[in-house]
This record gives structure tokens, sequence and C-alpha cells, in this order.
């Protein structure tokens, strides 16, 4: 595997503990989010293990059923969480 690879897993894995934790903070079961977005659990468990990737429309929808900003998440992820726009 290449180092840009590598980077990109990583990164992938960092947003998907992401979404774990907005879920769990929310004390949501993978159920419960799949139920609010009209898919099967699966869907949210191979989303979350990255198995499975989202779009940015899915994303966003998932953003919706976890009661959280897909903007707040991506600063996050980018590390510019003391970061205000």
């Amino acid at each position: 595997m290449n180092y840009g690879a590598m980077t990109n897993r990583t990164r992938y894995d960092q947003f998907c503990s992401l979404l774990i934790a907005a879920r769990r903070g929310n004390k949501m079961t993978q159920v419960e989010v799949a139920d609010r977005l009209g898919k099967p659990q699966s869907f949210v468990s191979k989303y979350e293990s990255g198995e499975r990737r989202l779009d940015v429309v899915e994303f966003t929808d998932v953003c919706a059923a976890l009661g959280i900003s897909p903007l707040d998440l991506i600063q996050l992820l980018l590390g510019n969480h003391d970061h205000e726009t």
C-alpha cells in the first residue's frame, strides 16, 4: 500500500470514529439511526466499520439522523474545531 492510500484510510477511519462517537454521544443504537434513515441496521454497521463509504448526500442524511451538523463533523475531522466559519 502506498503512503497516500494509508493516509486516506487513516482519515476515513477517523471519519468513521467521529460518526460512531456522535451516535454514542446521542445514546443511539445503530438500529435507531437506521430507522431514522429508513435503512437496515447493516447500512449503519457497514459505514461505521468502513466497509461501505458514504457519499455526500448520505453523509448529510446521517448527520441529520444523529442531530449533528455536517460542518462541525468536518471541522473536527480536519482539526479545525476551534475555528468558526
